[in-house]
């Protein structure tokens, strides 16, 4: 609707006739496809740049490494959580901190075995 509210304000604004309902169908079928396209164009950019944004392909174990490395970078990078986790934990700040960073070399555990294809 904001498309056909959108095409009516522009003609109007430029003095001419508003669009026909056919025209406005028209318009509206352009601009999803072109959203669409734009859209899935972005959506592979920022895959392509960002690694955690995850792709098609990515397993079940990949995305939650990678949310579990998220999780463990912010806490590593906020102190007063980490100050937080210490005073909940009993432990000092260093210690939580090295922990957090340990975590983050594998935090799933080892990564399953590969599923052979016959």
């Amino acid at each position: 609707r904001s498309a056909l509210c959108c095409a009516a304000a522009l003609a109007s604004a430029r003095g001419k006739p508003a669009p026909s309902r056919a025209e406005r169908r028209r318009t509206m079928s352009e601009i999803r496809a072109s959203d669409r396209f734009s859209i899935n164009s972005q959506l592979e950019h920022l895959q392509s740049k960002h690694v955690g944004t995850g792709h098609a392909d990515m397993t079940k174990y990949e995305w939650a490494v990678n949310q579990h490395r998220d999780s463990f970078a912010s806490y590593v990078g906020r102190h007063s959580m980490l100050h937080y986790f210490a005073v909940a934990e009993g432990e000092s700040y260093g210690r939580v901190r090295f922990e957090c960073m340990q975590k983050m070399i594998q935090p799933c555990g080892p990564p399953p075995a590969p599923k052979e294809e016959e």
